[in-house]
C-alpha cells in the first residue's frame, strides 16, 4: 500500500498563527526509489464545522477553517488510488479539528539598562515585530516520545505576540493547537525575534486537562540575530536523570553540554557557559609592572577556581590574564535590574569606582592621619566635602544614605551615620571588655579558639622564624589569674582561650614592612574565661622573626594599672585588631563564603540539569555570587584595591589567604558544629541540645547559629528523602556524582587528594554536604558580613590598618620621648589615614546594606517547590522554624544573664535573625552571598 505524507499549512499569514514543525526526515520524501521526484498534489478542502476541541494535528488557531494540504506521494506507490488519498486527506482534517487549545503567557521584565543600551535602528526594529506579533517563537516539547517511531515528537509552534504591561512585568500571549496525543508538555523552546536579550521571568501553559503548567525562567534570554540556538525552558517538575522522560532526555543532555562550553574563546556578555580558571587577574601589569601579582591556584599557592573568562594573556606576564572591560560571568549569574539599579552591589561599583577617585582628590595626602579623635566624630557631623566635578548627583542618587547634600550651598558632602555601636556607647571601642566579647559575639567569632596544651608553641621552621615557644610564659598568666586558679588547672577546665594569628602572619612580616605605611607582625592574645561567662583579655603577643641583620623580636603586653603600660596595652589592642580585620575580610568573608563558593556554582551548572532536584535545591542560595566575586577582582582585591590600601597586609593580602586556604580550609569542617569541634569551643554530648555542650555556654554566634544549622539540615532532609528514598539512587545518579567529582577534583583541585573529602554514597551523605553548602552561603555569610558597619563603621574599633611599630620595638630616643609625652598621638599615627578609613567606611556601609529585593532564607518559596505538595510542606514547616528562631533570639537578647548579648551600652546580637527590613540593620539572612 503507498505511503502518503500530510504537510498541513495555514492558507495565509497571521501574526499568531501557529506552526505544525517536524524533525527533519532523514531523508527528502520527494524522492522515489528511483530517485525521481514525485509531483506533488494540492487539494483545497471546503471549510468544515467543528465538532470537537481535540484533534491530532494541528492548523492556524486563527483564520478560516480552510486549509491548504500538501500531499507528497511515494512514487514507489503507483496503486494509491484517488478514494484512498481523498480518505488520508479527511483523516488528517479530522486530527486537526480535534485539537485542544492551549494559551502561553510569557512574563518579560522590562529593562532600564536593555531599553539605554538599545536605543536605535534595533529598537526600532524590535517595535515593529512587537506589532507583527512575533516577538518570541516558542515551540511545545512533548514530554513523551512517538510510541510508533520512537522518536521525538514535533513540536507544536506559535508566536507570542504583545498584550501589554502589568504589575508584574510585561506580557506576551501565544496560541497553539496541541494534538490529543501530544502527551505532557515537557519544555518550551524560545527564540527571541527581538534585537535585545530579554529577561522572561516564567511561561504559564493554560487550557490544558491537568490545568496549568508553569515553566519558571528567571533567565535572560538572547537575540536569535547574536544567537540563533533556541533556548529551552522545562516544567517545574524535578526529575533524576533516570527518571527523566523520554522526550527530554536529549534536551537534558544537550543543555548542560551547551553549558560547559568548550574550553576556548573569549566569552561574551550574553554567553551561559561556566568553567574554570585560575585567579590570574588579580594583577594589572599591562598598567603598571609593580601592579602584578603572583597567579593564585596551583601547587604553589593553593587556591579554589574562578569563572574562566578567557582574556588573552598580558603582554609583560603570560601568565596573567588582561583586565579589559567588565569581567564576564555567565549571563543568568548577573544581578537582576532592580540590583542593578538599587541593590548594594551596583552601590559598591559606584563607590569603588566614583567615590574613591573622589575622596583622592579632595585627600590629596594618602598618608595624613586624622589629627585628634575628635576629628573622627567629625565623619559622621559634619563629613567630607565631594568635588562637584563627575558627581553631578549621581552618587547622591545610588548613596542616599552617605552622600548629602547641604541645602545652603549645594555642596554634596560624604557624611556616614553613626554605627548603632556608637551610638548606645561612645566609648565601646575603648573597653577591653568589648574587646573580649566581640570575640564571641562581633564581627568575626569563628577564630577564637581553646588553648589545650602550655606552653603556646608555633609550627614554623625554628630556623627561620625564631623561637617556636611563645613569649607569653605560664608567670604572666599566673599574675593575672592567680587569685582564681593556676594555668594548669585553667587549661583543665577549659578556661584559656586564643587569637592566635602568629603562624598565619609571621611569614608576610618583613615583606610588608618594605612596603610603605604599613607594619606587621605575628600576633596571639590570650584570654580567660570569667565566672559569669565574659571573656577578660590577658595578654597580647607581637612578634617580629629575625631577618638578615634583625635579630628576633617578641613583647608581651598586659593590662596595666600605670600609664605607659596602659598606653602601650591600648596600641597592641590596635594591632591585633588590625590583623583580625585582615583575616576576617581576606579569610573568613572572602575565602571561606566567597571565593569557596565559586566552584560549587560552577559545577552546579555544569553537571546538574535546572531539572535536578539538587540544583533547584541550590539555585536560591548561588544568585548573584558569581557577579560579585567578579566585581571584587575587578575593584576590591585586586592590585592596589580598597583592600591593598587600607588593610594591613597591602598587596600581599590575597596571597595570605591563599596560605590560610592551603593551611586551615576543609570542606567538613565548614560544617558548623564540626568548626566548633576543631577549635574547641564545644564536644559531642548527646545529651546536649543539638548533640554539643559549648565550651563557653553564652556564645551567641555559636548559640543562635546551631538552632539555625538543625533547621538548615532538617529542611534538607526532608528534600533529600523525598527525592533519594534509598541510597541506590544517590550512587546511581550520574549527575550527582559529576558534580560531587568536579567540585573536588577540578573547582577545589588543589585539595583534590585531601582525605577529609566526605563520600557520597547515601542520603545521609548527600543531606551533609548539602547542609554545609547552605550553611556557608546564607547563616555564615550573614554572620560575617552584614555587622561589618555596625561594628567597622566606627573605625578604631576595628581598624584595618597598623601602620606604625609599636613604640616598644626597638625604640628611638626621640620617638619614645614623643610617646611619653602625648601617646594619643601614637595612636592616631597608627591608626589607618583619613582616606584610608573614609574609602573602608564607605565600603562598610554598602557590605552591610540588605537591597529591597532582598530574597531571605525560608522567606520565600520556589515556584518549583511549591509545585510539589510534599516539598511544601516541607518548606512551610522550615519557614515556622524559622520564625520561632526569631523569637528565640530576642528572647535571649533580653536575658540579663547572657552578659555577652545584654548590658549596659551593648547592641544586641541580630545577625543570624532570618529576616530584615532594606537598609543596614545588623540582622537578617539572605538565601546567598549577593554582597
Amino acid at each position: 500500500m503507498s505511503t502518503t505524507k500530510m504537510l498541513v499549512k495555514p492558507t495565509h499569514s497571521n501574526t499568531s498563527q501557529i506552526l505544525y514543525h517536524r524533525r527533519p526526515q532523514k531523508k527528502p520524501f520527494v524522492h522515489g526509489v528511483d530517485g525521481a521526484t514525485s509531483s506533488f498534489q494540492i487539494l483545497s478542502l471546503p471549510k468544515r464545522h467543528k465538532t470537537s476541541r481535540r484533534t491530532r494535528r494541528v492548523c492556524s488557531t486563527t483564520g478560516p477553517r480552510s486549509c491548504t494540504i500538501k500531499a507528497v506521494a511515494s512514487s514507489s506507490s503507483p496503486s494509491t488510488t484517488t478514494d484512498q488519498f481523498q480518505q488520508e486527506v479527511q483523516s488528517s482534517v479530522d486530527e486537526i479539528e480535534e485539537a485542544i487549545a492551549v494559551k502561553a503567557v510569557v512574563t518579560v521584565q522590562p529593562t532600564v539598562t536593555g531599553f539605554i543600551r538599545n536605543l536605535g535602528i534595533g529598537r526600532g526594529l524590535d517595535d515593529i515585530q512587537d506589532l507583527l506579533g512575533k516577538t518570541f517563537l516558542l515551540e511545545l516539547v512533548s514530554a513523551e516520545l512517538d510510541p510508533k517511531t520512537g522518536e521525538e515528537k514535533e513540536t507544536v509552534q506559535g508566536y507570542a505576540h504583545k498584550l501589554g504591561k502589568k504589575e508584574d512585568g510585561v506580557k506576551y500571549e501565544a496560541s497553539f493547537k496541541v494534538p490529543v496525543n501530544f502527551g505532557r508538555i515537557g519544555a518550551v523552546l524560545v527564540e527571541n525575534e527581538h534585537h535585545r536579550e530579554m529577561y522572561v521571568s516564567d511561561i504559564v501553559l493554560d487550557g490544558l486537562s491537568n490545568g496549568p503548567v508553569n515553566i519558571i525562567c528567571g533567565s535572560w534570554v538572547h537575540s536569535k540575530f547574536d544567537n540563533p540556538e533556541k533556548r529551552i525552558f522545562f516544567t517545574s517538575k524535578s526529575y533524576l536523570p533516570s527518571q527523566t522522560p523520554s522526550g527530554l532526555r536529549r534536551h537534558r543532555e544537550e543543555e548542560l553540554v551547551n553549558l560547559r562550553g568548550n574550553g576556548e574563546g573569549e566569552r561574551k556578555h550574553i554567553d551561559r557557559i561556566y568553567d574554570y580558571d585560575v585567579y590570574n587577574d588579580i594583577g594589572d601589569p599591562d598598567r603598571k609592572l609593580k601592579l602584578g601579582r603572583p597567579v593564585l591556584g596551583g601547587e604553589e599557592r593553593p587556591y579554589p577556581r574562578r569563572c574562566r573568562t578567557g582574556r588573552p594573556p598580558c603582554e609583560s606576564d603570560s601568565l596573567s590574564e588582561k583586565r579589559t572591560g567588565r569581567f564576564y560571568v555567565p549571563r543568568d549569574e548577573c544581578f537582576s535590574e532592580i540590583k542593578q539599579l538599587t541593590f548594594s552591589a551596583k552601590t559598591l561599583y559606584s563607590v569603588l569606582h566614583a567615590l574613591s577617585p573622589s575622596l583622592a582628590t579632595v585627600m590629596v595626602d594618602r598618608d595624613l592621619g586624622f589629627p585628634y579623635l575628635t576629628a573622627i566624630d567629625a565623619l559622621f557631623s559634619k563629613g567630607v566635602d565631594l568635588p562637584p566635578i563627575g558627581t553631578d548627583g549621581f552618587l547622591r542618587k545610588v548613596m542616599p544614605r552617605v552622600v548629602k547634600t547641604i541645602k545652603d550651598s549645594g555642596q554634596d558632602v560624604l557624611r556616614f551615620e553613626p554605627p548603632e555601636t556608637i551610638n548606645r556607647d561612645k566609648l565601646f571601642w575603648f573597653r577591653d571588655e568589648e574587646f573580649a566579647r566581640q570575640t564571641l559575639a562581633g564581627l568575626n567569632p569563628c577564630s577564637i579558639r581553646l588553648i589545650t596544651e602550655w606552653p603556646i608553641k608555633s609550627k614554623l621552621d625554628p630556623a627561620i622564624y625564631g623561637p617556636q615557644e611563645s613569649s607569653i610564659t605560664e608567670d604572666m598568666i599566673n599574675q593575672e589569674i592567680g587569685g582564681i586558679m593556676k594555668v594548669d588547672e585553667a587549661i583543665k577546665q577549659k578556661k584559656l582561650f586564643i587569637l592566635d594569628y602568629h603562624d598565619l602572619l609571621l611569614p608576610f612580616v618583613h615583606s610588608v614592612r618594605e612596603l610603605k605605611g604599613t607594619t606587621l607582625y605575628g600576633s596571639r592574645t590570650v584570654f580567660f574565661l570569667n565566672p559569669d561567662g565574659t571573656l577578660r583579655p590577658l595578654a597580647i603577643e607581637l612578634t617580629r622573626p629575625p631577618h638578615l641583620d634583625t635579630p628576633h623580636w617578641s613583647q608581651v603586653f598586659s593590662p596595666c594599672w600605670h600609664s605607659t603600660g596602659v598606653w602601650l596595652w591600648r596600641l597592641a589592642k590596635v594591632h591585633v585588631l588590625a590583623h583580625d580585620s585582615g583575616y576576617h575580610q581576606l579569610v573568613a568573608h572572602w575565602l571561606k563564603t566567597h571565593s569557596v563558593t565559586e566552584p560549587y556554582v560552577i559545577a552546579t551548572n555544569r553537571q546538574l540539569s535546572v531539572m535536578h532536584p539538587v540544583h533547584r535545591l541550590l539555585h536560591p542560595h548561588f544568585r548573584y555570587t558569581m557577579e560579585i566575586n567578579a566585581l571584587a577582582r575587578e575593584a576590591l582585591i585586586n592590585a592596589d584595591g580598597t583592600i591593598e590600601t587600607a588593610f594591613s597586609p597591602g598587596k600581599y593580602s590575597v596571597e595570605l589567604s591563599s596560605v590560610a586556604y592551603d593551611q586551615e580550609w576543609r570542606f567538613d569542617l565548614q560544617a558548623l558544629p564540626a568548626d566548633l569541634i576543631s577549635r574547641g569551643m564545644a564536644v559531642e554530648d548527646p545529651t546536649a541540645p543539638h548533640g554539643l555542650k559549648l565550651s563557653i555556654e553564652d556564645y551567641p554566634y555559636a548559640n543562635d547559629g546551631l538552632i539555625m544549622w538543625d533547621t538548615i539540615k532538617q529542611w534538607v532532609t526532608d528534600y533529600v528523602n523525598h527525592y533519594y528514598p534509598n541510597a541506590s539512587l544517590v550512587e546511581s545518579d550520574h549527575e550527582l556524582q559529576a558534580w560531587w567529582t568536579e567540585i573536588r577534583t577540578v573547582g577545589h583541585a588543589d585539595k583534590k587528594d585531601e582525605p577529609w573529602w566526605p563520600v557520597l554514597n547515601t542520603p545521609k551523605d548527600l543531606i551533609e554536604i548539602l547542609t554545609t553548602m547552605v550553611w556557608v552561603t546564607s547563616g555564615y555569610h550573614a554572620a560575617v558580613n552584614f555587622g561589618q558597619y555596625t561594628y567597622g563603621g566606627y573605625f578604631p574599633n576595628r581598624p584595618t590598618i597598623a601602620r606604625t611599630n609599636i613604640p616598644s620595638e626597638d625604640p628611638d630616643e626621640e620617638e619614645w620621648k614623643a610617646f611619653v609625652k602625648k601617646p594619643e598621638s601614637a595612636l592616631l599615627k597608627c591608626f589607618p589615614s583619613q582616606l584610608q578609613a573614609t574609602r573602608v567606611m564607605a565600603v562598610l556601609d554598602i557590605l552591610s546594606n540588605h537591597s529591597p529585593d532582598e530574597e531571605y532564607l525560608g522567606e520565600k518559596m520556589e515556584k518549583a517547590w511549591a509545585d510539589d505538595p510534599v516539598i511544601k510542606a516541607a518548606f512551610e514547616r522550615f519557614n515556622g522554624r524559622l520564625k520561632v528562631l526569631e523569637g528565640i533570639i530576642d528572647e535571649r537578647n533580653e536575658d540579663s544573664n547572657l552578659r555577652n548579648r545584654n548590658g549596659a551600652g551593648i547592641i544586641p546580637y541580630e545577625l543570624l535573625k532570618p529576616f530584615s527590613t532594606p537598609g543596614v540593620t545588623g540582622k537578617g539572612v539572605p538565601y546567598s552571598i549577593s554582597i
